[in-house]
């Protein structure tokens, strides 16, 4: 299983892509995360359809100084990557 999700609001800058990375990393998930040029950030996490489904909640709220107030999910390709990796 892959999802897509593109978070909006306080999500830049409080450390946001690298807590997706552990928390991706912990659950075992494959995929991307990069920061977005409208101060977005857009994750691509694929695996275990239960993992994803946990990655995806998690990403609702982000990490402990980010607001996330858009959220945006949608089913996507799987990307192939091996690993979880952070974009620029």
């Amino acid at each position: 299983m892959a999802q897509r999700v593109v978070v909006h609001g306080d999500v830049q800058g409080v450390g946001f892509r690298w807590w997706c990375s552990r928390e991706a990393s912990r659950l075992g998930l494959r995929g991307w995360v990069r920061n977005r040029q409208d101060g977005g950030v857009e994750a691509l996490v694929e695996g275990d359809d239960d993992a994803v489904a946990t990655m995806v909640d998690e990403l609702r709220h982000g990490p402990r100084h980010a607001v996330v107030r858009e959220f945006e999910v949608s089913d996507a390709r799987p990307s192939g990557v091996p690993r979880f990796v952070v974009e620029p």
